[in-house]
């Protein structure tokens, strides 16, 4: 599985498809230095996501690392090629569409009604942070 923490805001700007090209001007100047070195490297800049590996990077890493970056996680089983190896456990694609979303977590309960139009057939998983772990209150089926 693979996961992409996104500010909601910035979700329903880019949904259905995410694409770095459509939040360019929204970068801080830390974020565009590292946005040119992507795109030196790789001719492009790609759409970040963790990949889980069992008993080495967790379900709890991957939430806990993507909800710094946003207050919605996007959880894909599968993403378009080409894949870059961005780092050990990120990866990068050029474009993602949001109809490949697999399940959904997020942490502000009234974010649910307007998700659920976004994603029908989508699991949403309300969570909430106990004991140092992310914890379901309910699930959408």
């Amino acid at each position: 599985m693979f996961f992409h923490g996104i500010p909601f805001r910035y979700l329903r700007l880019q949904y259905p498809v995410l694409s770095p090209r459509q939040s360019a001007g929204q970068k801080t100047a830390v974020q565009l230095s590292d946005r040119q070195h992507l795109i030196e490297q790789f001719g492009l800049e790609p759409i970040h996501l963790l990949e889980y590996w069992r008993n080495e990077y967790t379900l709890q890493d991957c939430l806990r690392a993507c909800f710094a970056f946003g207050d919605v996680v996007l959880a894909f089983q599968e993403l378009p090629l080409p894949i870059w190896q961005l780092s050990r456990h990120e990866v990068g694609v050029s474009a993602l569409s949001l109809h490949r979303t697999r399940w959904i977590f997020i942490l502000q309960p009234e974010y649910s009604e307007e998700l659920r139009t976004m994603f029908p057939k989508v699991p949403i998983f309300v969570l909430h942070y106990e004991n140092g772990k992310f914890r379901s209150f309910s699930k959408r089926k």
